[in-house]
């Protein structure tokens, strides 16, 4: 019999571990193979390549169920004799609509390895199959949930032995240790498996070995890494101890639980830049967090993570739509996670997940949300649909502004002196009154920045002049003069000369400005100071501020 396993990954970067796990565990059925696809390749093309098989098993997932029903259906018109059965977290709860579907043939409710392994040993017939919903005279059937899968038996099993070793360099690597969530919030599913089990140790070193010799981002899939303190040191020694150049690793991690003894190994022995932490902070609004059982101490948290930036990058998540959250509150929330200037901010909206708590009681909050997939919130008690679509401004300016690192001298200082969030509110409506979110020019970046500046806050000179360091640091070939000129050509060589800059190696840009840059980057703080910088552009690598130059003291 010859199935195929595959799925439908949102980026070419991506690599799904659920059907290299299942092909490892049954790859002495020789009719057996694996295939990844994207959501962005023809849908055809991949129906045409799946149809030559008996069964075709998709791996399901909020970004990839609409087109793999897309692909689903093509592939029966093709051949209506293949069987398709899907599995995944999109597919194991609320699944009556989707057997129901006349492409659909098989779903496999909750962890794979037990029913896959079943399903292929004894399809056709597939009536005691454990863990699989099948149909009979029109009629879904449900049969009785497996055992939980001992993960002892991934022992000895990598499940990237069969990819190209070159390709992995260039891809997100993702690992898993362990499986389950000790808590309970009420929006995500990992809250409904409460009962942490790990992989064996040998095995999950083994497989991290060889994706650092052979890989290069390695992301790990555990809800919350730092559970265990000793088992989190003890992967955080064999990452140093192993890990290639070029490896970054990146942990999901709750913070506000971190033990001392990982802070004091982090600072004593864990190189910068090597580990990246994917916080989720969600709200600071304590009655919001309770209200979906979730426990977090902000203060604690802001308080950890101000200890370690210096050492880890930080992706902090917010969430918008909770129940109890009002305006003010995402915006206090905002506002205080902003400070911590983390490299990246996510501002996520809400989403109605099949077989969460949340989405089961929506009615009490008077939640309103898209029944499509990725379901997300439009409506509630605590946020109309028209503040809802602000915030959406605020998460586009978000995005292009600190995220993509386009401005993050301006957006500290605003941060300082201003609310980041009315400023990010009233730059992305500036915005949309100019180009399309979704297209623009690098130029229109800076002309919208600095012509909404102009308009909203046109006395504040250091403001204009933070954005015309943006602009220019930004580029790694000098740009064209724009915002502020530069200081006249004759003195521009002159500070060229006494500085012994090479200009026959590197280009320069000169410009005057009225505060101490080398203060405002180190504590963003503004000392008044009339001053030259000198950016340096080698046209490879980030341009940088290399000199600055003081000119006549402004002491009032």
């Amino acid at each position: 019999m010859q199935i195929l396993l595959t799925t439908l990954n949102a980026k070419y970067i991506h690599m799904n571990l659920a059907i290299r796990l299942l092909y490892e565990l049954n790859k002495e059925n020789k009719g057996l193979s694996w295939k990844e696809f994207t959501i962005k390749e023809d849908k055809d093309e991949i129906a045409d390549y799946c149809s030559k098989y008996e069964v075709v098993a998709f791996s399901c997932y909020i970004w990839n169920i609409t087109p793999t029903l897309e692909v689903a259906k093509k592939i029966k018109q093709r051949n209506p004799n293949c069987k398709i059965l899907l599995g995944g977290p999109e597919v194991s709860y609320e699944w009556e609509n989707i057997i129901a579907l006349p492409e659909i043939d098989y779903i496999i409710v909750g962890e794979g390895e037990i029913p896959f392994t079943e399903f292929i040993s004894q399809f056709p017939n597939v009536e005691t199959v454990p863990g699989l919903v099948w149909k009979k005279t029109g009629n879904a059937i449900e049969n009785p949930a497996p055992p939980m899968f001992d993960l002892k038996q991934f022992e000895n099993i990598n499940p990237y032995i069969n990819d190209n070793t070159e390709e992995l360099y260039n891809k997100v690597c993702y690992i898993e240790t362990s499986r389950g969530c000790p808590y309970k919030c009420e929006f995500c599913l990992a809250s409904l498996d409460n009962k942490v089990r790990y992989l064996p140790i040998e095995n999950i070193k083994s497989n991290l070995l060889y994706l650092m010799q052979h890989g290069r981002t390695i992301k790990f899939l555990d809800r919350t890494f730092n559970i265990k303190k000793d088992f989190t040191i003890d992967i955080f020694k064999f990452i140093l101890e192993h890990h290639q150049p070029g490896n970054v690793f990146q942990f999901e991690i709750t913070a506000d639980i971190v033990h001392p003894d990982i802070i004091k190994f982090i600072d004593e022995h864990v190189p910068k830049g090597l580990f990246r932490f994917e916080i989720g902070i969600q709200t600071v609004n304590q009655k919001a967090n309770l209200e979906v059982s979730r426990k977090q101490n902000f203060e604690k948290t802001k308080g950890i993570i101000q200890q370690l930036d210096h050492k880890i990058e930080m992706h902090l998540d917010l969430i918008v739509g909770l129940a109890l959250d009002y305006w003010d509150d995402i915006k206090y929330s905002f506002e205080e996670v902003f400070k911590l200037y983390a490299p990246e901010l996510q501002l996520g909206f809400l989403k109605f997940l099949k077989g969460t708590p949340l989405r089961n009681k929506y009615e009490q909050h008077g939640f309103k949300f898209d029944p499509n997939p990725p379901y997300q919130i439009i409506e509630s008690k605590y946020l109309s649909k028209e503040e809802l679509h602000k915030i959406t401004v605020v998460e586009h300016s978000l995005e292009v502004y600190w995220n993509k690192k386009r401005a993050p001298h301006t957006l500290k200082y605003v941060t300082a002196n201003y609310s980041i969030f009315d400023f990010l509110l009233g730059l992305g409506l500036h915005f949309e009154t100019k180009r399309d979110f979704h297209k623009f020019s690098l130029n229109d970046i800076y002309d919208i920045l600095h012509e909404f500046v102009t308009i909203a806050y046109s006395d504040d000179l250091i403001l204009k002049e933070l954005i015309t360091i943006d602009y220019y640091l930004h580029h790694k070939v000098k740009p064209q003069n724009l915002y502020i000129d530069e200081i006249e050509r004759s003195k521009k060589s002159k500070l060229i000369a006494e500085h012994n800059l090479n200009h026959h190696k590197y280009r320069y840009i000169i410009i005057p400005v009225s505060f101490d840059y080398r203060v405002f980057n180190e504590t963003n703080t503004i000392e008044k100071q009339n001053t030259n910088i000198i950016i340096q552009y080698d046209g490879v690598n980030k341009s940088e501020v290399i000199h600055e130059i003081m000119e006549i003291k402004n002491n009032t």
